[in-house]
């Protein structure tokens, strides 16, 4: 079975598991399902991958762990921080602005639709990786990745764990967190989240293959531009006065030391 043919089934794939969804979003009401489920969608995407892809072999392995270890880490943790909030603002918005009448399907192209294709295009390094692993034994771009993904899932883990522990504390409501990671970086977990996905790219080049590696250039642009450091940035800026200074002195995405 050929490339193509492999990543056209896997969009059949992302796109079944995204209308199940956006069927359950109707049911309870909350849009904010498809966000717990963006890393688990990986992790069953890279599966696919590795049973259309011909025998086991130590970079698909690698792959597959390492996609396994990221996704689930972060679907658990986005589901045990949303648990009990309710839909997310975000789609409130969205619903309210729509009408209700009209928000059920619409949400089916605005949102389901649109992660389960960004989804089928950031996941060709995944593919891309075990498709041609064969052809080329574990070497320096492999061992780099692995550098690379601990890198970023230690940023994005931790981030993510210092961020919960700060807002678990009542006394720092409207304070800013500029601490642990947060000091050498404004987005540790979006920069781990890149790094990880850099790291998933560099198993790609590692099999011999180029062009798939883009998909990781595909969710940085996202982070970065789209979902992550522009949106949020705007909305911390209007809440919290002191953000502005934040931004002054700490690096935007590349951790580096702070300014005095």
């Amino acid at each position: 079975m050929s490339f193509l043919q492999i990543y056209l089934q896997a969009l059949l794939v992302i796109l079944s598991m995204m209308t199940f969804l956006w069927l359950v979003s109707i049911f309870i009401k909350n849009v904010s399902i498809v966000d717990l489920f963006w890393g688990f969608g990986f992790v069953v995407t890279a599966g696919f991958y590795y049973l259309k892809t011909g025998d086991a072999d130590p970079r698909k392995n690698l792959l597959l762990a390492l996609v396994a270890i990221w996704g689930l880490r972060l679907s658990v943790y986005l589901t045990l921080r949303n648990a009990g909030k309710g839909e997310d603002f975000r789609y409130r918005q969205f619903r309210k602005n729509y009408g209700e009448n009209r928000y059920w399907w619409i949400s089916f192209f605005q949102t389901f639709l649109l992660q389960g294709v960004l989804m089928w295009l950031i996941s060709a390094p995944l593919l891309g990786a075990q498709y041609y692993s064969e052809a080329k034994p574990l070497g320096f771009p492999d061992y780099a990745a692995i550098a690379l993904w601990l890198t970023g899932f230690i940023f994005e883990a931790g981030g993510d764990w210092q961020l919960s522990s700060f807002k678990a504390d009542p006394s720092n409501k409207g304070k800013v967190l500029d601490r642990g990671f947060w000091r050498y970086t404004r987005h540790p977990n979006y920069f781990g989240d890149s790094a990880v996905w850099w790291g998933f790219g560099l198993l790609c080049l590692g099999a011999g293959s180029f062009f798939p590696a883009l998909g990781s250039l595909l969710m940085t642009a996202l982070i970065i531009k789209v979902s992550g450091v522009a949106l949020l940035e705007k909305s911390l800026k209007e809440q919290k006065p002191e953000y502005r200074e934040y931004i002054r002195k700490t690096s935007s995405f590349l951790p580096w030391f702070p300014k005095k």
